[in-house]
């Protein structure tokens, strides 16, 4: 089996821990009141430590429906589908459509050579945190409650032991939580 690669989250929820509302809206991310100027919150270290990036099907759909540029420049990014997925031409290349359990993406991750990978999207992080294959999560807590919607977390079958590894806040009121696994 070829070696492990490493997997991290990098993801926002409200302080009720959702990541989206039910019919998967985060249009309340944009709230001008969270903008700080210059600050990106560690997006783009973390775009640049990692190869690549897996997500699901809902969430391509809701990143390429916000209207802005595709956020993540040239790195490689796998969409896990079992659908037909639309990849538009100036995206080919760039984005592939993958399935599989979440210790075959890996495996097939690692045979492409890909080192560290951002795991995106609520149904993908739970998947890879029940198989035992995220290596860092870095959660950043917005402050609103949203009541209801998409959790970050689901179910699992047995405690997940968490070691905090940093926590950070902004004036905006945005505490960030590096997490390592006991």
């Amino acid at each position: 089996m070829t070696e492990k690669i490493q997997c991290e989250v990098f993801i926002a929820c409200s302080a009720d821990g959702f990541i989206a509302r039910t019919d998967g809206d985060v249009a309340w991310l944009d709230n001008p009141g969270y903008a700080l100027e210059g600050e990106d919150f560690g997006y783009y270290a973390l775009m640049d430590r990692v190869d690549a990036l897996v997500m699901g099907r809902n969430t391509y759909d809701v990143v390429r429906g916000l209207g802005v540029a595709w956020p993540y420049g040239d790195k490689a990014v796998r969409v896990l589908t079992h659908r037909d997925i639309d990849i538009p031409a100036d995206l080919a290349g760039r984005v592939t459509a993958m399935s599989g359990t979440p210790d075959e993406i890996v495996e097939q991750l690692a045979q492409s050579g890909f080192q560290r990978v951002y795991i995106d999207g609520g149904a993908v992080i739970q998947d890879f945190l029940r198989a035992g294959l995220i290596s860092r999560m870095i959660i950043t807590t917005i402050p609103v409650l949203l009541g209801s919607g998409i959790r970050l977390f689901g179910a699992v079958e047995q405690d997940v032991h968490l070691k905090p590894v940093a926590v950070q806040h902004w004036p905006n009121g945005f505490v960030q939580t590096e997490w390592g696994f006991v």
